[in-house]
């Protein structure tokens, strides 16, 4: 690979990252909000229906996409090193909100004390379980993507992305909903609902994606000139 190209690579690569890190920030931002969206009518599971999810969703898959798309163009080690850079950011983006919902407003301030801690106030509950469930879920992703990756050969794209994909994602779910229960930020009597309702919202999304996976792959390892299941290394 020449110089020309190796510079480039890295910039997709800083790009992606910078995706990857702003997705994952904003959606502990926003997460106090909840919609709707009914494709399927009036139904409920124990209690919750389909669809009633946290805005914070939204931008959630788009993280899992970018480190399997790392993962597939620039390997293990890259996608592992963005999912860390994600963790520093959003802990530091905490540390930002909690000063400034400890620093006093004025009296003319557009908003007060109050409206800024009802909606920024729970953020380091809903960061804390965020991240513990962030962590363990892209991680897990991460592995079982290289795991099928290795036992196809490299082939069966959609095998190693969804597969990888429902495994996190249900773990995450379970996971940040489990801490957000405990912490009193949830009702219990929602807890399975809320579970099922998110893991199948986040599986819906994860089919929705896959051809954007293999849009930029092949875009990538047609730039780049790279076999099946060979990765740009930028050391």
């Amino acid at each position: 690979m020449t110089q020309k190209d190796k510079k480039l690579a890295f910039s997709i690569y800083l790009y992606l990252g910078a995706l990857f890190i702003t997705s994952l920030v904003v959606s502990n931002l926003i997460f106090q909000k909840f919609f709707y969206w009914n494709p399927f009518g009036d139904i409920e599971v124990f209690g919750a229906p389909l669809f009633e999810v946290s805005v914070g969703i939204l931008p959630y898959p788009i993280t899992f996409l970018i480190t399997d798309l790392i993962s597939e163009i620039f390997g293990k080690k890259r996608a592992n090193q963005v999912v860390i850079a994600g963790i520093f950011a959003s802990f530091f983006s905490l540390l930002i909100v909690t000063t400034a919902n400890l620093a006093p407003a004025t009296d003319w301030s557009p908003v007060n004390n109050e409206l800024f801690s009802s909606v920024f106030g729970n953020t380091v509950v809903a960061v804390f379980a965020s991240m513990m469930a962030y962590l363990l879920a892209q991680f897990i992703d991460i592995q079982l993507y290289h795991f099928w990756k290795r036992v196809t050969k490299g082939k069966y794209l959609w095998l190693r992305n969804n597969f990888s994909t429902f495994s996190s994602q249900f773990i995450d779910t379970f996971t940040v909903v489990l801490l957000l229960c405990t912490f009193g930020e949830i009702p219990w009597e929602l807890f399975y609902g809320l579970v099922i309702s998110g893991f199948l919202f986040k599986v819906f999304i994860a089919l929705l994606d896959t051809p954007l996976l293999y849009l930029f792959v092949y875009l990538l390892r047609k730039r780049f000139n790279l076999k099946i299941g060979e990765e740009i290394h930028l050391d």
